[in-house]
């Protein structure tokens, strides 16, 4: 019996000091953040709306660009290519315009036109009157010096009589003593240029010189020269005479 009142009473004491306990210590309170205070964070557990995927996929950035070679920037590899086209192209212009003009007044301009190619009867009669001139000019004959002379005033003019003058200097000087003879025949001509009444020619001729003395000798060589020539009224003559030295 008392046992039982035993255990009454300290059931009775625990429950009083529970009560005071209570009401000393308060109660630890949860605060609530509102919903609208909530930073957005996706559930992991709720699906993702479609229209919220879609919109994602639409900001998602483009494919990266090849990236350019090393050392060059993007911007100078787009450009130069271009660039270099379109002037290329502006200075194929300018020489396509400036060779057409240029060919238009050699066409326009008789006078600045070489037809020694073209004009057949024209480049025929300056070879020939002027093989007929250097055979009579570069021949000589120590019996007949006049004919030389006669020769240089009929076929020479401007520089080539000062020319032809110092080239048969040393030959008149012998000539009488040697009883010398000169005889130049031309083998080849070619006219390099027909310009109005302008012309240069490349000759090719054989020349051999006798000395009629006790006993005759002779003696062979071959030339090579380029004359210039003009026409005078109704001929052509030797303006300038080219022997290649210098």
């Amino acid at each position: 019996m008392s046992t039982t009142r035993h255990l009454v009473n300290r059931r009775r004491r625990l429950a009083t000091v529970a009560a005071e306990r209570a009401t000393t210590i308060p109660a630890t309170t949860t605060t609530t953040v509102p919903d609208a205070l909530r930073p957005d964070e996706p559930d992991s557990h709720s699906p993702q709306d479609p229209g919220d995927q879609a919109d994602s996929d639409d900001e998602a950035p483009d494919e990266a660009p090849a990236a350019p070679r090393a050392g060059r920037p993007a911007s100078t590899v787009r450009v130069r290519l271009p660039a270099v086209l379109c002037a290329l192209t502006v200075l194929f212009g300018a020489f396509a315009a400036w060779s057409f003009t240029s060919a238009d007044r050699l066409r326009d301009d008789p006078s600045r036109q070489n037809t020694a190619l073209t004009d057949i009867g024209r480049t025929s009669e300056v070879k020939g009157r002027i093989t007929e001139g250097v055979n009579a000019v570069f021949s000589y004959n120590y019996a007949s010096p006049d004919t030389s002379r006669q020769a240089a005033k009929k076929y020479l003019t401007g520089k080539a009589v000062g020319q032809h003058e110092e080239m048969l200097a040393e030959v008149r000087a012998q000539a009488p003593k040697q009883k010398l003879v000169l005889t130049t025949t031309v083998t080849e001509s070619g006219v390099e240029l027909l310009d109005g009444d302008r012309a240069r020619l490349l000759v090719f001729a054989d020349q051999s010189n006798t000395r009629t003395g006790k006993a005759d000798e002779t003696t062979y060589a071959a030339a090579m020269f380029a004359v210039d020539a003009v026409r005078r009224g109704d001929g052509w003559r030797i303006s300038a005479i080219d022997t290649f030295t210098r």
